[in-house]
């Protein structure tokens, strides 16, 4: 058994920088405190998402992003903890006119910015305000190694997680940002979806949404590699919800379409070796 405390921070968001960072130094702390090894934040914490908390022409500032990044380093170093922070990246050819990328940077806890990963596949929303990526990475915290898919891409195409899982990835970090607007049919479906992408994966799946006081289509939730639901936050309240994950249930085996590992997840103990597997 490998354990590992991850934590989601389900917080508010504005299109204030000022008020974004003073949240996530808050939450940092908050998690730091509650033995979090790894902590992450919702889909663009730092300025406000600029389909609907932001907007597509809110000025960007490469040098208080800069700033604000430093800020949570030094406290990620600070507090020992790993941190994936939701934000926005200028692209160089154009870093204060050009649409920037929706981006997660990765904190190690020696306060190290390890990489980023820049958001692939946009609504036609995010096309609006954003760039997109065209890669997928996966890093190393405490001895895991950990992938990063973002909102949409996560929901909707499936070879976005499997491309990390594939990397080796056994924990995936989702930041979402689902919120504003009236659409609160689409709760079970994202939490179905959610559910999906660790299961037929056999990994672990951590679903970070923002903390919205009216509009919440999505709860944060963390997603053993069955399929089961081992936390989930209650919707429009702000948390930082935390588990004690097995990193070793992690196996990949649907992925993997290894046959003892998917004959293990998919009945436990009810059938035996014997009923499937030929006598050698």
């Amino acid at each position: 058994m490998t354990n590992i405390r991850i934590g989601l921070a389900q917080v508010k968001q504005s299109a204030d920088i000022d008020e974004n960072e003073a949240k996530i130094l808050q939450f940092i702390q908050l998690a730091a405190d509650l033995g979090v090894q790894i902590v992450c934040f919702p889909e663009t914490q730092t300025v406000g998402y600029r389909v609907d908390i932001s907007t597509p022409d809110t000025p960007i500032q490469p040098q208080r992003l800069a700033e604000l990044h430093e800020r949570v380093a030094q406290l990620c170093r600070e507090r020992s903890i790993a941190c994936i922070l939701g934000t926005e990246t200028p692209i160089p050819s154009n870093p204060t006119g050009g649409k920037p990328y929706n981006s997660a940077l990765v904190f190690s806890p020696a306060g190290e910015i390890l990489g980023v990963h820049h958001k692939n596949k946009l609504t036609p929303l995010d096309a609006v305000a954003y760039s997109p990526g065209s890669t997928f990475e996966t890093f190393d915290l405490f001895g895991v190694r950990v992938g990063i898919v973002i909102c949409f891409e996560g929901f909707r195409f499936a070879e976005t997680t499997r491309e990390c899982v594939r990397q080796g990835a056994q924990l995936i970090f989702h930041p979402q940002n689902n919120t504003t607007r009236p659409n609160d049919w689409k709760i079970p479906i994202h939490h179905a979806m959610i559910v999906t992408r660790a299961a037929e994966n056999t990994v672990w799946f951590a679903s970070c949404n923002i903390c919205h006081p009216e509009h919440q289509n999505c709860a944060s939730m963390i997603v053993m590699p069955d399929g089961r639901i081992q936390a989930q936050a209650e919707l429009k309240k702000e948390m930082v919800l935390f588990a004690d994950i097995d990193i070793d249930l992690a196996t990949r085996a649907m992925f993997n379409f290894d046959t003892d590992g998917c004959a293990k997840v998919l009945f436990a103990d009810t059938v035996a070796r014997a009923e499937y597997a030929a006598p050698s």
